[in-house]
């Protein structure tokens, strides 16, 4: 760590990556961290330890994971931690960081153009025009879903030349669980009762910074001021900030230094050693 950082202070960090991704994709996030001292965590979901390659050549393998059985992998690396770490979240990840906070996990939180939690109903044109290739045939519900190059620049990539965004698809692009994009893209808010995707807005936590990225397409700044407004009830701080110009690729795409930074300087500033139960 840096020497101004404090003694008590997190010296773990925990990337969790999001749909149509793996844990590479936080790969300079990663190192850059590592470079500062921090020893940094980029679990996959169940059955995304395999590299990308495979998982396109068998995408049945993740096919039928659950939200649960996730975010209960994810957690179950965290608690095994020496002391609450800081988690960020990209996109689905935001929302799986979302609920390891409910579960009084992690000393701080960021989450980067995040998916929302159960309950936020903003749903911006470029969003359904993202998700139409997974919503558009029911049959998706029970299959992992892909986007082609032409459908990944406009959901993931849209601010990168489609040369640049067509490099990125190929060394990064997977396919995605079809029953998510559909349980929590689209049918959560108008299922009775909690869903997976839920959490209690007013409960206390982890102190959670939301990073919108102004071009970003599938998750657009709107859906990510609405979710941080939900928590206006809670003790905990929860805070927003928008960088301009940056799509959905804000992780990787020129300039993500600087959200990095941004995320881990937030994250230290205002960590908190314990997690209220």
């Amino acid at each position: 760590m840096t020497d101004d950082t404090a003694p008590e202070a997190p010296d773990t960090i925990v990337l969790v990556h999001g749909l149509w991704m793996t844990p590479r994709s936080w790969r300079g996030w990663k190192e850059r961290f590592e470079a500062k001292g921090f020893t940094v965590i980029t679990p996959g979901y169940p059955g995304f330890e395999i590299e990308v390659e495979a998982l396109r050549e068998n995408p049945d393998v993740i096919a039928n994971l659950t939200v649960p059985e996730t975010v209960d992998h994810l957690a179950a690396q965290i608690e095994a931690l020496p002391k609450p770490p800081i988690i960020m979240g990209h996109s689905f990840g935001g929302t799986l960081t979302q609920l390891l906070l409910a579960r009084g996990l992690g000393a701080a939180a960021v989450v980067v153009d995040s998916a929302p939690t159960e309950g936020v109903r903003v749903t911006p044109l470029s969003q359904a025009k993202s998700l139409f290739p997974a919503l558009k045939n029911p049959a998706n519900l029970h299959k992992a879903v892909a986007f082609t190059p032409e459908e990944f620049h406009y959901a993931f990539a849209n601010t990168l030349s489609r040369e640049d965004s067509d490099a990125v698809w190929e060394e990064f692009a997977i396919p995605a669980p079809g029953n998510w994009i559909w349980a929590y893209g689209l049918l959560a808010n108008f299922t009775p009762g909690h869903q997976e995707t839920w959490v209690d807005y007013a409960k206390d936590r982890a102190p959670l910074l939301f990073i919108g990225g102004e071009k970003d397409h599938i998750m657009p700044p709107s859906v990510n001021k609405s979710n941080a407004k939900h928590y206006a009830k809670s003790p905990a701080l929860t805070e927003y900030v928008e960088f301009p110009g940056r799509s959905h690729w804000i992780c990787a795409e020129p300039g993500w230094e600087e959200v990095a930074d941004h995320a881990l300087e937030w994250a230290l500033a205002h960590a908190r050693s314990t997690v209220a139960a």
